[in-house]
């Protein structure tokens, strides 16, 4: 049994033109358009999941603190991450203080308050895509990330001053990294990530699985007739595990990178 990370949950007062700000910022296009679900995602990605996928739903509340879970995008070079940020000011960003002092990274946010990096550039991510990294603060960083690694199917890769990172099993980016902040959790995260089993797998048996692992059940107003289940993981952040969906992972021989 198991399940695999399929996307990345943002919400937004605007969807449509939140998800369309994204798309021009990373340069994926806008794949999937309803009423309250707008997705953004590599061509050719559909049901494969080979990356996780945008997806930008529709809510009431504003935006009060900073995100726990937040994105990273790769430059190729020191000229590479000023123009970037440049074209991303250009659209609409904004450079923000988080507290990080003298980084080497850009922190800015994007038209409605999220926070995102535009890293230095990295030998790992040069020349491999837009998005470097999915990262999510987090007390115990070693500890969450076991967690995640049982919920996404994606391996422990590195550990270093602190912080682990998990790389995709296809040898693909974003990487999702697990770094150590001392802020506790305080309120639902805007940003979260979904999970889901393989066609043919049960759902209800991934949940209990999970629940063993550390997760618990959660209401957070989904109601009783929606097909996915609400959790917290081990440190309260919200995740879904979705329906059964899309096809078998890859045989080890299939791997890149």
């Amino acid at each position: 049994m198991t399940t695999r990370l399929t996307s990345v949950v943002i919400d937004a007062a605007q969807p449509g033109v939140l998800a369309q700000w994204w798309s021009e910022a990373i340069g994926w296009p806008v794949t999937f358009i309803a009423p309250d679900e707008v997705v953004v995602e590599p061509a050719g990605n559909g049901q494969s999941y080979e990356v996780p996928a945008l997806d930008f739903g529709p809510v009431d509340d504003p935006k009060s603190t900073k995100n726990r879970v937040h994105l990273d995008l790769a430059s190729d070079s020191m000229d590479h991450q000023a123009e970037l940020v440049e074209r991303l000011i250009g659209i609409g960003a904004a450079h923000v203080d988080i507290g990080q002092s003298d980084v080497p990274w850009i922190v800015l946010a994007d038209p409605e308050g999220n926070e995102f990096c535009v890293l230095e550039p990295r030998e790992r991510y040069a020349g491999r895509g837009p998005l470097a990294s999915i990262v999510v603060d987090a007390a115990d960083p070693a500890t969450i990330a076991r967690f995640w690694a049982a919920a996404s199917g994606w391996s422990i890769a590195v550990e270093h001053d602190g912080a682990v990172s998990l790389h995709n099993p296809r040898g693909l980016l974003p990487d999702l990294d697990f770094v150590p902040v001392d802020d506790a959790k305080s309120v639902k995260n805007r940003v979260h990530l979904d999970v889901a089993p393989y066609e043919g797998e049960d759902q209800g048996l991934e949940v209990a699985r999970l629940v063993a692992l550390g997760a618990r059940r959660i209401d957070v107003g989904q109601g009783p007739d929606v097909s996915w289940v609400v959790l917290a993981d081990p440190e309260g952040n919200e995740l879904c595990v979705l329906r059964p969906q899309g096809i078998p992972p890859a045989a080890p021989g299939d791997t890149v990178g």
